[in-house]
């Protein structure tokens, strides 16, 4: 697949890496950065999503989705990103990726909006309550440091998904490195971690970043060893 990811907004929390531990599937371990572990929301807008070599479609290939995602590495010490769940407003999207790639997508009505660089995103899963997420990037544009704590965060390349018989699968993602900055955020939504069985955090996010834009490859996934 190729698609395009924009407008990227990252809140991450610190965490109990026993609780973390404690959500994975046989085969995974919770990553840490100076002894934490981290549960990130991230929305953000999908674009030109479509098979390599194909173009994209104007009704498909154009949606929104967030995620609450943590850090983790294999039996190899691969390390890359598990998802709890994924929302997204594109329901061919959530039933494709839900058969081919055995992730926790879920159908949920969104829209945003920009304006001068802020970005108006309103979220809703169906039963939930609605979220919003209000966010603008602030300050210089650059990548992240190799062994910073934004580095953890963002620049992984690998995701581990498990499929219903408990069989653990990884698929690689290539793009060039995050142009990151920072972010004022003005509203954000708990709810991914109620839905996903944790305690929403009673503080402020511990890292807020942003980023424009990446132009991303992904490909198939295979069977974990």
């Amino acid at each position: 697949m190729r698609q395009a990811w924009e407008r990227l907004l990252f809140l991450h929390w610190q965490i109990d890496p026993e609780r973390v531990q404690a959500s994975l599937p046989p085969g995974l371990t919770v990553d840490t950065h100076a002894g934490a572990a981290w549960l990130g929301v991230v929305p953000f807008f999908m674009r030109r999503v479509r098979p390599r070599f194909l173009p994209p479609v104007p009704w498909l290939s154009w949606f929104l989705e967030l995620n609450l995602r943590t850090y983790v590495f294999d039996r190899d010490g691969n390390p890359g990103v598990w998802f709890y769940s994924l929302d997204c407003n594109q329901p061919v999207a959530v039933t494709l990726a839900r058969r081919f790639f055995h992730l926790p997508y879920e159908h949920a009505a969104m829209r945003a909006e920009t304006d001068a660089g802020r970005v108006e995103y309103h979220w809703q899963r169906r039963g939930a309550a609605p979220g919003r997420f209000t966010y603008a990037p602030q300050g210089r544009a650059a990548p992240a440091e190799p062994g910073s704590l934004e580095f953890f965060l963002c620049e992984r390349y690998l995701l581990f998904a498990a499929d219903s018989r408990g069989g653990l699968h990884v698929g690689q993602v290539h793009h060039a490195p995050y142009q990151l900055q920072p972010a004022s955020v003005s509203n954000f939504s708990l709810q991914p971690f109620s839905l996903s069985g944790f305690a929403e955090p009673n503080t402020p996010a511990a890292s807020v970043l942003y980023s424009a834009r990446v132009e991303v490859d992904i490909f198939p996934l295979r069977r974990s060893v």
